[in-house]
């Protein structure tokens, strides 16, 4: 399978690199990184600390696409986007890990993806979509309790709260029957008034090189449930995303989650 990688230079993209080059099956054909990057044109290997490899990064979508079998893009939502148009008019599956979609990008994903299969997740981790899975059992049985969802991400990163954070809040909210955009409460500040019974609050920290942590809160009157997932190497996404990757590779058109890839549903 040839996999061809976008946002080759991000902290994600580098860890998906350097993860293909050392998986058995899988051939790396193509490196993107944003237009006039000053890495353009150098080995992909050598970029990520290992050997040569003949894949020089690019700048060039729609060259880089047209050679891979599925593309995995860890870039930003514009970029995201045009690659995903770029697929699905050369009929390429892709993995996406992207985040900060807006409602309206992530529909043109989901009408893209009935031309070729997509898997598009906030998290690849394993872990966190266990938590996923569990985090919609607790909510169905424990639909009174108070929510809390708390994150905490490196320095860098750009949009907050996180994607997983976000997906956290919609699986409690849809197992409670609500919409998320109806209950979610981000900020607190200048607020004197009780807690609204059925919000979702959430809290989000950026500091140092934390690579992810994230925590469900769920209070009761008497007891308190906590589900948290903390990742301590990017690589728990990066495996993710070659684990979706070899999964979409079979599909016919359509959307997946990491839930599809794990066969939790």
């Amino acid at each position: 399978m040839r996999i061809a990688v976008a946002g080759a230079t991000g902290r994600m993209g580098q860890a998906i690199l350097a993860a293909v080059l050392q998986s058995p099956g899988l051939v790396l054909s193509g490196a993107l990184t944003r237009p006039g990057s000053a890495v353009c044109g150098r080995d992909a290997g050598l970029l990520v600390g290992t050997r040569s490899v003949g894949v020089p990064v690019s700048d060039v979508p729609a060259a880089v696409i047209a050679e891979c079998d599925v593309l995995i893009d860890f870039s930003q939502p514009q970029a995201t986007l045009e690659h995903a148009e770029l697929c699905a008019g050369h009929g390429k599956r892709a993995v996406i890990g992207t985040t900060g979609f807006t409602t309206e990008a992530l529909e043109r994903l989901r009408v893209l993806s009935r031309q070729v299969a997509f898997v598009v997740a906030a998290n690849m981790s394993v872990g966190v979509t266990l938590a996923l899975h569990l985090l919609a059992i607790a909510a169905r049985v424990a639909a009174d309790a108070d929510v809390e969802v708390f994150e905490a991400h490196h320095r860098h990163k750009r949009d907050a709260p996180s994607g997983t954070a976000l997906r956290m809040g919609e699986v409690v909210a849809q197992a409670r029957g609500q919409r998320l955009e109806d209950v979610a409460v981000y900020d607190r500040r200048g607020q004197r008034a009780e807690r609204v019974p059925g919000t979702i609050g959430f809290a989000s920290m950026r500091a140092g090189e934390i690579v992810g942590e994230h925590r469900v809160f769920m209070a009761l009157s008497a007891e308190r449930l906590e589900i948290a997932h903390i990742a301590e190497s990017r690589n728990v996404f990066a495996e993710g995303a070659l684990r979706a990757a070899r999964f979409v590779w079979t599909q016919a058109p359509g959307l997946f989650d990491m839930q599809d890839v794990l066969g939790l549903r």
